[in-house]
């Protein structure tokens, strides 16, 4: 069958030549199912105009670009609710630990951290200097410890054995506060990585959707182009029927003036 033969559009009716349409089963399956929402009643060997198909291009184009939009403010969605849940997820290790502190624990601390400083070195210097001094040089005739200083080397040796198991109570407390905030690290470390990965499948998911959505929406516009180049020739092959029968009907009508 030429390509001059006459086609009835299935949808509205009009007569078109074949090269200015197409056939149903010969479109891809999302436009052929948009046209048979419309129009369940279509077979495959119906014919569509570009005029009409023009329509059902610029819908399923527009399906696309509301897709991909949807699918945007879902990711975007997504992203907050994910910065969110990181930011209401944080824990204060120190402001837990100190809530479970005991007295006891609070002066080992307190020890502790004056027993290492340069105050407690200073102070203790100082006081053994004045306690030797005093019983060495006799200044108000009083002498409560004699040299060889018995009592100062009880004094350090109650000292020392009182400080050293409050300063181990310390470091053990250190100890177990660092093994929590190192565990507090790993499960933070833990959700972030999966969460992370979450976001990663998501985001590769939409950009292939999205190169999909793109290369759908090229090849709508290049069809629709090409529809419209084609009609363009039609008009314009048209226009010039219409030109040489008019040129033809002028000459005819000269010639007719000349016999007469």
């Amino acid at each position: 069958m030429s390509n001059n033969a006459i086609y009835q559009d299935a949808i509205t009716g009009d007569d078109f030549s074949k090269d200015q349409g197409v056939f149903l089963k010969d479109l891809e399956r999302p436009l052929i199912n948009l046209i048979q929402e419309d129009h369940p009643n279509l077979s495959s060997d119906a014919f569509i105009s570009n005029e009409t198909l023009a329509n059902y291009r610029l819908r399923y184009l527009n399906a696309i670009i509301d897709n991909a939009n949807t699918k945007n403010d879902n990711i975007r969605e997504l992203v907050v609710n994910v910065s969110k849940n990181q930011l209401s997820d944080k824990m204060d290790v120190g402001e837990q630990w100190d809530a479970k502190v005991t007295f006891g624990q609070k002066i080992a601390d307190a020890v502790a951290r004056f027993g290492g400083s340069w105050t407690f070195i200073i102070c203790f210097v100082l006081l053994m200097i004045i306690w030797m001094a005093l019983n060495v040089i006799k200044p108000f005739g009083i002498v409560f410890d004699a040299y060889p200083f018995i009592l100062l080397n009880l004094a350090l040796s109650t000292i020392a054995a009182i400080q050293a198991p409050l300063i181990m109570m310390s470091q053990n407390r250190a100890s177990d506060y660092d093994r929590l905030q190192a565990r507090n690290d790993f499960l933070v470390n833990q959700k972030s990585e999966e969460e992370i990965r979450l976001l990663h499948e998501k985001l590769d998911h939409l950009v292939q959707q999205d190169q999909s959505d793109l290369l759908a929406i090229q090849k709508l516009q290049t069809e629709m182009l090409l529809s419209m180049t084609e009609q363009l020739d039609d008009l314009q092959k048209r226009n010039q029927e219409l030109l040489t029968r008019l040129e033809l009907l002028e000459r005819k009508d000269d010639e007719n003036d000349k016999t007469n």
